[in-house]
C-alpha cells in the first residue's frame, strides 16, 4: 500500500514542472517515504530512487528520507537490511539537492544527546563531507557551519582522563577526533591548493573558518585533555594525534605556531579577515595557552619553532648532558672552592639558573635544576658556601632564592650532626650567611606575593634552627643575632602581611560589590596590586586569584606564629625541657 501511495505521487508530480512543486507534493512524498521505509519496502524504495525518470523529484524532494534512514541505522544495528540503508543514504547523498542535505544532515547531527552525539556524529561525517564538496557557492560558509555544530556537539562529551578512559573510550570523543580530522583535511588542502587562485576572497573565507575551528579545538576538547607520556605509546594516544594535527592545520592555512604566538602578543590582532565573535575573542587567550602547552611540554610539533630558537634549545640540552656525564664521574663534596674562582666555574652554576627561570621547555627546565643540585652536591663545604652567597645575590627570583635556602639548611644539618667543627654552617660563617636569608629586602614594603617562596623557605630555615639549637649550645649563633632577625625580619614580615591582607581584602570587597555591574556590561574588570594592574579577566577569575592571595597571607602568618611560639618556649625552658621539642 505504501508502494503504491508514493508511486502514485510520484506519477503526479512527474508530469510537472520543477518550479510547480507544492508544498503539499514534499509532505505527501515525505510521509508515503517513510511509511515505505517502516514497512520494510527497501528494495522497492530503492528502485523508485534509482529510476532515471524520476531524478528531479529525488534531487527536491528526496532528502526528506534521509532522516528516517539514519534513525534506521542508528536503531537497528543488527537488521540484515544494513546494507539497504547504507546503499540508500549513499545515492540520497548523491541525487538530492547539497544544499537542503547540509541543513538536513547538520539537523540531525544536532538531535540527539549523550553518547547518541558520537554515533551520529560518526555515521554523518562522510555524507557531510561529500554533500559540501558538491556545493558551488558559499562553500566557506557552509564548512564553517558544519564545523561549529559539530564542534558544539563534541563539546557536550566528557573528556577522557585516564589512559583507561581513552582506550575504552564510551562516549567516542577519541573517535569522532580522529574522523573529524578526515573531514577536515579536504577542506583545508583546497585552501592550500587555491593560494594562487583567482577567488582569494572565498579561499581566505575559507581560511578563516578553519581557523576558528583550530582555535576552539584547542580549547576544547584539547585544554582539559590529558595525554600519554612522551614515549612508544604516545603514538597511540588518539587525542595527543588530534593535536598533532591541529596544530599542522594551523600550519598549513598559513599560521604556524611561532606566528600565531609573536600576533598573540600584539595589542591589534593581525587575523587576515577574520572577525570573531565577542564570546570567541574572550576565548582566544585560553586556546593560545593550550597551543603553547602541546607545543613547548608536550613537544608536539616542536620542529615548526625558528630554527635559531630550536639550535639554542639543542645546544642547552647537549650542554647540560655533558655537564651531568662530568659531574657523574666526581666524588660528592670533592670539588675544591678555588676551582670556583675560574670564571668558567662560576658561570656553569649563573647559566643553570637562566635556563631553570627562563627556557620554555619544561623537561629542560627540570634537567637544570637537577643539575644545579648535582653541581652543588660535589663542592666542598667552603664551595657551597661560596656559591650560596653568589646565587643568593645575583638571582633575582624568589624560588631559586628558595631552593638555596632548602640546601643551607641541609647543610646545616649535616654540620650539627658531624662530630668535628664545620665552620662555614656554624657560628660567625653561618650567621653571615643568614644575613642573605633572614631579612625582606626593602622591608615591610617587600612584595610578600612575589617572595613568598624565599619568605617560606626562610621561616622554614629558622623555624629548624629554633628546634635543633640549643640557646645554652648556640652552635649556629642564632641566639646571639636573635635581637637582630627580629628587626630586620620577623617584625617587618607582621607589619607586611598586615598591610598586604588588608589592601587584598579590600579589593576582594571592591571586586564583590562591582562584580553584578560587570556582569551586566558583560564587560571585563581590573585590579590593582601592588601598584600593578592584574590582566584584564572575569570577575570570579579575579576573586580567585585575590582569595589564593589572601590564602598565601594566610600559610606565611601561621607559619610565623609557630616560629615566635618556639622562639618563646625556647628561652623561657630549661634545658631538660628542650629535649621534647622537635
Amino acid at each position: 500500500m505504501a508502494v503504491e501511495e508514493l508511486q502514485s505521487i510520484i506519477k503526479r508530480c512527474q508530469i510537472l514542472e520543477e518550479q510547480d512543486f507544492k508544498e503539499e507534493d514534499f509532505g505527501l512524498f515525505q510521509l508515503a517515504g517513510q511509511r515505505c521505509i517502516d514497512e520494510g519496502h527497501i528494495e522497492q524504495l530503492l528502485e523508485i530512487i534509482q529510476n532515471e525518470k524520476n531524478k528531479v523529484i529525488i534531487n527536491n524532494m528526496g532528502w526528506n528520507l534521509v532522516g528516517p534512514v539514519v534513525r534506521c541505522l542508528l536503531w537497528n544495528k543488527e537488521d540484515e537490511k544494513r546494507k539497504h540503508y547504507f546503499l540508500m543514504l549513499d545515492l540520497l547523498v548523491k541525487l538530492c539537492n547539497p544544499k537542503e542535505l547540509l541543513l538536513g544532515l547538520l539537523e540531525l547531527i544536532e538531535e540527539p544527546s549523550g553518547k547518541q552525539i558520537s554515533q551520529i556524529i560518526l555515521l554523518l561525517l562522510q555524507p557531510l563531507q561529500t554533500v559540501i564538496q558538491k556545493l558551488r557557492n558559499n562553500k566557506a560558509y557552509s564548512v564553517g557551519l558544519a564545523l561549529s555544530t559539530l564542534w558544539s556537539q563534541l563539546s557536550l562529551l566528557p573528556v577522557p582522563y585516564s589512559k583507561e578512559q581513552i582506550q575504552t573510550d564510551d562516549y567516542g570523543l577519541c573517535q569522532c577526533c580522529k574522523a573529524l580530522i578526515e573531514f577536515t583535511k579536504p577542506f583545508v588542502e583546497e585552501v592550500i591548493n587555491n593560494k594562487e587562485n583567482s577567488v582569494e576572497s572565498e579561499n581566505e573565507k575559507l581560511k578563516d573558518e578553519l581557523l576558528k575551528f583550530c582555535f576552539k579545538s584547542l580549547k576544547c576538547p584539547l585544554l582539559t585533555a590529558q595525554f600519554f607520556e612522551q614515549s612508544k605509546e604516545a603514538g597511540n594516544d588518539p587525542l595527543r594525534c588530534f593535536a598533532s594535527e591541529i596544530i599542522g592545520f594551523l600550519s598549513a592555512i598559513g599560521h604556524p605556531f611561532p606566528k600565531m604566538i609573536v600576533n598573540h602578543g600584539r595589542k591589534k590582532k593581525t587575523w587576515d579577515y577574520l572577525e570573531f565573535e565577542e564570546e570567541e575573542d574572550k576565548q582566544l587567550a585560553d586556546s593560545m595557552a593550550s597551543l603553547a602547552y602541546l607545543v613547548f611540554v608536550q613537544g608536539i610539533s616542536i620542529d615548526q619553532l625558528p630554527m635559531v630558537l630550536r639550535t639554542e634549545e639543542s645546544v642547552f640540552s647537549k650542554g647540560v648532558d655533558l655537564l651531568e656525564n662530568g659531574l657523574l664521574r666526581i666524588e660528592d663534596n670533592s670539588l675544591l672552592h678555588q676551582y670556583l674562582e675560574i670564571k668558567s666555574f662560576l658561570t656553569v652554576p649563573q647559566g643553570l639558573v637562566k635556563v631553570m627561570t627562563l627556557c620554555p621547555i619544561e623537561t629542560l627546565r627540570k634537567k637544570s635544576l637537577a643539575m644545579l643540585q648535582l653541581y652543588i652536591n660535589k663542592l666542598d663545604s667552603q664551595g657551597k658556601y661560596t656559591l650560596f652567597r653568589c646565587l643568593l645575590n645575583t638571582s633575582n627570583h624568589s624560588g631559586v632564592e628558595a631552593f638555596i635556602i632548602q640546601n643551607i639548611k641541609n647543610q646545616i644539618d649535616v654540620s650539627l650532626k658531624k662530630t668535628h667543627d664545620n665552620k662555614w654552617f656554624t657560628g660567625p660563617q653561618l650567621i653571615s650567611l643568614l644575613d642573605l636569608v633572614l631579612f625582606l629586602p626593602e622591608g615591610a614594603e617587600t612584595d610578600l606575593l612575589q617572595n613568598s617562596d624565599r619568605i617560606m623557605a626562610s621561616l622554614n630555615l629558622l623555624r629548624y634552627l629554633v628546634i635543633k639549637d640549643n640557646e645554652k649550645d648556640n652552635q649556629t649563633g642564632l641566639w646571639t643575632e636573635l635581637g637582630k632577625i627580629e628587626n630586620n625580619f620577623l617584625k617587618p614580615l607582621h607589619t607586611g602581611l598586615n598591610m598586604s591582607k588588608a589592601h587584598y581584602e579590600a579589593e576582594i570587597k571592591n571586586s564583590q560589590e562591582n562584580s553584578q555591574d560587570v556582569q551586566k556590561s558583560k564587560d571585563l574588570c581590573s585590579v590593582t596590586v601592588g601598584g600593578e594592574e592584574i590582566p584584564n579577566m572575569p570577575p570570579e577569575m579575579q576573586l580567585k586569584v585575590l582569595h589564593s592571595a589572601l590564602f598565601t597571607f594566610d600559610l606565611i602568618e601561621s607559619v610565623l606564629a609557630r616560629v615566635e611560639e618556639l622562639i618563646e618556649i625556647k628561652t623561657k625552658s630549661t634545658p631538660e625541657e628542650n629535649i621534647g621539642i622537635k
